[in-house]
């Protein structure tokens, strides 16, 4: 829903260090000034009265699906789910269909969602053991990912020679699937039986472990930057916080790896729990907590990995990886603002302000004047149940399904134009490439 200009009133602007009552003026996709407005001309005023502005939730990992594999998720769909969930911004990893492993097939994806995106966007690139002149011109993205171990799809680089060879000629922040191939293909050899809680033995620690330790080697040797996706076990956080202080490592953890448990999970929700790397016992998802709290862990990000209820139903061993989460993600946070366990100024930090601070995005992730006016408006007061059937993602499920949460977005503004607001989504406007300083 476009307008030129809108004058957001009696809200409360929400930082990673304040909580204040401000109004705050749009103006041609910018936010222009920030304070007591009176007397401004404006197309549309919103009265965020006993609501909470925050700068627009920024997913940096995502799997939308498209091209290839539409029948699961589309970039249409997925920004629609993205938008009902407040996030303005995603990135979207390379391995669809084919993979995006060309800087030409890179550009073809930006310009698929500059038809079909109605929020924000930028692609990784996917590494493979025979495209580093490709990596070495990679410049307007978000950066490189690279999948040490096999997980949806067939990019991987398990090769420690071609995976060191990335390292020194890529220039672009790079972001590791880090679960070590060979231990995996030895560890599930030992798997048996039709119990979903195996998926944690068949993908143990230690491959996380290894590959992270492997992937810092590297980042530390070339001095690169790394970014370590959805952690999941409480020896890498202990590691990243040895290295943190390099400056080079970040790492970031998901909604799920934080709320849920091995194995009541799994026996609560079968293959619906089932992602890479695994959901882990109490042990770990109590060290990633603190790993958030303490400043180790970056950001939170969601690995939206839809797959339809179909091939979800099929049996342990059949069954794909993966589980959708950009329109859960903050209202699950959010719901542990409300349990008084985090604050909301943390998840501003975390889902906002740190990833566009990890990757350098231009004019995003703050309530600033000269910032795009990406915003997510919040509801302390709503409680509602997270349903199967109110979900956006083609899919259409969510392994959160009859979670009760208080804390919901309300109003999502996309450069300046409002994209969801109060259940409805308008995809008359659409949203924008990112750029990033350099």
């Amino acid at each position: 829903m476009k307008h030129n200009t809108i004058l957001i009133k009696n809200g409360s602007i929400v930082t990673s260090s304040s909580i204040e009552k401000k109004d705050l003026l749009i103006k041609n996709g910018k936010i222009t000034s920030i304070g007591d407005i009176n007397n401004s001309k404006y197309n549309l005023e919103i009265d965020a009265q006993n609501k909470y502005i925050l700068p627009g939730i920024i997913d940096p990992q995502v799997h939308f699906r498209d091209p290839g594999l539409t029948h699961k998720e589309d970039l249409k769909t997925g920004s629609m789910a993205a938008a009902s969930g407040g996030v303005t911004t995603f990135f979207e990893m390379p391995n669809t269909k084919p993979a995006t492993t060309t800087i030409q097939k890179l550009n073809l994806k930006y310009e698929c969602a500059s038809q079909k995106s109605i929020v924000n966007y930028s692609f990784f690139l996917g590494a493979t053991t025979e495209n580093i002149d490709e990596i070495k011109n990679l410049k307007e993205s978000c950066g490189l990912k690279i999948f040490m171990g096999s997980s949806t799809g067939d990019l991987l680089v398990d090769n420690d020679d071609a995976l060191e060879k990335i390292f020194s000629e890529c220039n672009k922040v790079i972001a590791v699937h880090a679960e070590d191939e060979k231990t995996l293909i030895e560890s599930e050899k030992y798997v048996t039986g039709s119990d979903f809680a195996n998926h944690t033995k068949a993908r143990p620690v230690v491959a996380a472990v290894k590959a992270t330790k492997k992937a810092i080697k590297y980042a530390l040797k070339y001095k690169k930057r790394l970014h370590v996706l959805h952690l999941s076990t409480a020896e890498e956080v202990e590691i990243i916080r040895r290295y943190k202080s390099s400056g080079l490592i970040s790492c970031e953890t998901t909604p799920q790896h934080l709320l849920m448990e091995a194995p009541d999970i799994y026996q609560k929700i079968g293959s619906f729990a089932q992602m890479n790397p695994p959901i882990r016992s109490g042990r770990h998802s109590r060290e990633l907590w603190r790993g958030l709290l303490d400043g180790t862990i970056s950001c939170i990000a969601t690995d939206h990995a839809p797959h339809t209820l179909e091939e979800k139903k099929l049996p342990f061993g059949k069954a794909p990886s993966g589980m959708p989460g950009v329109e859960t993600s903050l209202t699950l946070m959010l719901n542990e603002v409300s349990n008084n366990k985090i604050t909301l100024q943390q998840v501003v930090k975390w889902m906002s302000e740190n990833p566009a601070k990890l990757y350098r995005i231009k004019n995003k992730g703050f309530l600033t004047p000269g910032y795009d006016a990406d915003i997510t408006i919040v509801d302390m007061n709503l409680t509602k149940k997270i349903l199967n059937e109110d979900m956006k993602s083609k899919c259409g499920w969510t392994a959160f399904n009859g979670y009760k949460t208080t804390g919901w977005p309300v109003t999502t503004i996309v450069n300046g134009n409002i994209v969801f607001d109060n259940g409805k989504i308008y995809q008359d406007v659409k949203g924008k490439k990112v750029e990033f300083e350099n």
